[in-house]
């Protein structure tokens, strides 16, 4: 067989006079594929049918450079350190925004009016309790129990309370606004169980962030008084979560989706996705990382040469990022609200201090400003979550319920393509050939 190439025809330039194919050669003999191209710039050959006309499949582990779909929710431009939602700036959002205004921008495609707006919260306030009968689901699991492993199984368990909702097509929107209410209830209930305290019910007078912190910190001794400071903190962590394009767990969601299986089971499947250390947990990474150079002595300078020997075992976490090749923009944000915060509760957090000259070090060394590894939203976000009384184990939950609008728009996306199929990737198989089985 010859060589095989592709090339494509036209000028990314000069978009106005680019072909709309680009061809591809396997042997001799050549194949058009079509070229589609994004509101932002972004290219892309469609490889769909290419299966079909030539026998060749492509091969991409872990899809880092095929599109698996088409969406207008998410941009991001790693090499600009630009995300948006909507088209709407992470920066802006993040300013002037609260979290209910921003899952209603995902998950609708418009920002609301005022009177749509309060329609929203309202009816997130009238879902937000969960079944009595739940509770006893509750009950089962062992105070050692990992929260994200409750969160996704009592997720999973809202679907036999809903049958209706088993039909993926009956009452979408409704059962999307269960999912996003009652996702904190869930997770607040996970919290108290792995503390032994009984659980708190919601107090729908208050807002969706603050009623959120209600059912995490009040007890029957002791009512809990929102914190203004700490609730806008929390709109903010969650904000800068709620999408991010097609990543693992979004993928996951549209992929486990795509079957035709109701929300409830699509957005357990999400939460499964995130809850390893690759992805929602690494913010968790980071704290037990700075922890770690805390106890041993907080000498940042040691540790930061022991990262750049690749035998020594130890990685810093929290910098450098899959999709940004320059700052990640909710990193900027995020550094910024944690100041305010610790500032604002008075909390003198070494882990604060270690990981400022973590950052420092990072920016000045050249090792890695050539590998442009620069913090990441996770390098922060823990730090905040510690501070406002949030422990380790529950941060990947609160990662959780920040992308929970994400996914549902997702699933909404995919399910309003009338051309979607269920998902099936392809392998090149590289075991045994045939063999007989031995007499």
């Amino acid at each position: 067989m010859s060589t095989e190439t592709i090339a494509t025809t036209g000028s990314h330039e000069r978009e106005e006079s680019m072909s709309e194919t680009a061809s591809l050669d396997i042997g001799g003999k050549k194949y058009e594929l079509p070229i589609v191209v994004g509101t932002e710039g972004e290219h892309a050959i469609d490889v769909s049918k290419l299966r079909a006309q030539s026998s060749f499949v492509t091969l991409d582990p872990a899809f880092v450079n095929t599109a698996s779909t088409t969406s207008s929710i998410c941009f991001i431009d790693g090499e600009k350190g630009i995300l948006r939602y909507r088209g709407y700036p992470i920066e802006d959002l993040a300013e002037h925004s609260t979290f209910v205004e921003v899952a209603y921008l995902l998950m609708k495609g418009e920002l609301p009016s005022a009177e749509g707006l309060q329609d929203f919260r309202v009816v997130l306030s009238r879902h937000s309790l969960i079944h009595e009968d739940m509770r006893h689901f509750f009950d089962g699991y062992p105070s050692t129990a990992h929260p994200m492993g409750i969160l996704s199984a009592m997720v999973t368990s809202l679907s036999s309370f809903y049958p209706e909702a088993l039909d993926p097509s009956d009452d979408v929107e409704m059962t999307s606004l269960r999912l996003l209410s009652k996702l904190r209830t869930l997770a607040a209930y996970t919290y108290k169980k792995s503390i032994g305290q009984p659980i708190t019910y919601p107090n729908n007078s208050l807002s969706y962030c603050g009623n959120f912190l209600h059912m995490m910190f009040a007890t029957p001794a002791e009512p809990y008084h929102v914190d203004p400071v700490m609730e806008r903190a929390l709109n903010l962590l969650l904000i800068l979560h709620a999408d991010h394009e097609q990543n693992c767990s979004t993928s996951t969601v549209r992929l486990v989706g795509s079957s035709e299986v109701n929300q409830f089971a699509a957005i357990s499947a999400g939460i499964s996705a995130l809850w390893g250390s690759r992805h929602g947990g690494a913010n968790q990474r980071v704290l037990q990382m700075l922890e770690e150079i805390h106890e041993s002595g907080g000498k940042v300078t040691d540790w930061v040469e022991k990262s750049k020997d690749k035998n020594s075992g130890f990685r810093l976490f929290g910098f450098g990022h899959r999709v940004y090749k320059n700052f990640d923009p909710r990193a900027k944000i995020i550094k910024a609200a944690c100041d305010d915060l610790l500032d604002h509760l008075g909390i003198d957090d070494p882990l604060l201090g270690i990981a400022r000259e973590l950052e420092q070090a990072a920016l000045d060394d050249e090792y890695f400003i050539e590998r442009r590894l620069y913090p990441n939203v996770d390098f922060y976000s823990g730090i905040m979550y510690r501070a406002m009384g949030i422990p380790t184990d529950m941060f990947t939950v609160m990662f959780a319920l920040g992308r929970l609008p994400g996914w549902l728009a997702h699933w909404m996306e995919m399910r309003e393509d009338d051309g979607y199929r269920i998902g099936r990737p392809r392998q090149i198989y590289t075991g045994e050939t045939e063999r007989r089985y031995p007499k």
